[in-house]
């Protein structure tokens, strides 16, 4: 699947929802942020620093080709993806495409 543009016209997913998408993609945590909104988040483990350079650049093309944009951060041997909608502060279908994309990175 390919991530749809959102300008905030969707509601986000309920907790229900929420579930459902995620027993698709492994290992992506449910966290809610300071405004008690929902969102994914996952720490990849990397060699070293430049093995978490190269999939940050990897992950960065993908949201560009997508469209969806996750905030990151990393540094020697480690990533950190986390993913919303922020137009709709909030979990929706692109998100769980996203991570799932991501995750192919690391089993390619």
């Amino acid at each position: 699947k390919k991530c749809l543009p959102c300008e905030g016209n969707v509601i986000p997913f309920d907790i229900s929802e929420i579930q459902k998408y995620q027993k698709k993609v492994d290992g992506w945590d449910l966290k809610k942020n300071e405004n008690k909104k929902f969102y994914l988040e996952k720490k990849f483990l990397l060699k070293n620093f430049i093995e978490s350079q190269n999939f940050v650049n990897k992950v960065g093309n993908i949201a560009e080709n997508e469209g969806h944009h996750p905030d990151i951060s990393y540094g020697w041997g480690y990533a950190t993806i986390k993913i919303l909608t922020h137009s709709i502060q909030g979990l929706s279908e692109n998100d769980f495409i996203l991570a799932a994309k991501i995750d192919q990175i690391i089993s390619a």
